[in-house]
């Protein structure tokens, strides 16, 4: 891992990410952090003055560019040997991401979430949401009171066929082996964790090609019968001090998409540890 993209709007949260990243560059090994920023017109609608209301272009480019500076700077005390930079520029947070990763080259996304409130998560949802909707690069993102330690136990959340050879298992390796942390794989499955046998439960874990492509990481496998997805993997990052949990939504199936009802939205918001989402 070479360079860490970090998106921000300068709160408190995404001031927050940015020690996570900072520290987590740190473990990974990557050499550079590119703070980036993007800004719009904010377009306010005043009933007392007709028409649109509309900020100078060149003063929100000047503020973003203010912004990025002062968090350069307060990021300073975690450098240690890596390098800070930011771009800006105007646009959408979460369109033409990917272009932004290949101009920086940028293996991984890391961000914070915000909001929190029921009808706001259930309506809007974050931009973090969005980003890790339509970036092509893995996103991690970092709960807003979370802060950092180092990755040793990782948590794949699994829902995928028996005969699914589609899971983009090489992030997975490479996510892995880069903080050479020890892996778990979950899968709600009722029938297998009813059988409390551990002879049945390694045999039936045997027949998943998941097994075979991951077998080089001796992972762990394991199954709970909690329908309730995101209890169930909170109770089982407690339990097994996870200290990252990594999923990939499907368009189809246990996951869905990654729109305001899934399960990788919600576990976005109710995570008590960062969320990386990588993509199939």
């Amino acid at each position: 891992m070479e360079t860490i993209l970090l998106p921000t709007d300068f709160s408190e949260t995404a001031k927050n990410a940015g020690r996570y990243a900072m520290q987590l560059a740190k473990q990974m090994g990557a050499k550079k952090i590119v703070i980036y920023h993007s800004y719009e017109i904010p377009v306010t609608i005043d009933p007392l003055v007709p028409g649109i209301q509309m900020l100078d272009v060149a003063s929100l480019k000047a503020d973003s560019e203010k912004g990025l500076e002062n968090f350069r700077v307060s990021l300073m005390a975690f450098a240690s040997g890596i390098t800070i930079e930011v771009f800006n520029e105007y646009g959408a947070l979460s369109e033409g991401l990917d272009e932004v990763c290949a101009r920086v080259n940028a293996g991984l996304v890391v961000m914070g979430i915000t909001g929190g409130g029921a009808l706001e998560e259930k309506l809007i949802g974050s931009n973090a949401i969005s980003v890790a909707k339509h970036t092509s690069v893995p996103v991690i993102i970092v709960p807003p009171t979370v802060q950092f330690t180092r990755i040793e136990e990782i948590m794949l959340t699994s829902d995928f066929d028996k005969d699914d050879r589609s899971v983009p298992v090489q992030l997975v390796k490479k996510m892995v082996a880069e903080t050479r942390a020890r892996l778990f794989v979950f899968n709600i499955d009722k029938e297998a964790a009813e059988n409390e046998s551990a002879d049945t439960n390694r045999k039936q874990t045997e027949e998943y090609v998941l097994h075979a492509l991951l077998e080089e990481l001796n992972p762990e496998f394991h199954f709970s019968q909690n329908t309730n997805f995101v209890e169930a993997v909170n109770d089982f990052v407690s339990e097994y001090q996870i200290d990252l949990i990594i999923t990939i939504p499907k368009k189809h199936g246990f996951f869905g998409s990654l729109f305001s009802e899934s399960h990788t939205k919600k576990l976005a918001f109710h995570s008590h540890v960062p969320l990386m989402v990588i993509h199939q």
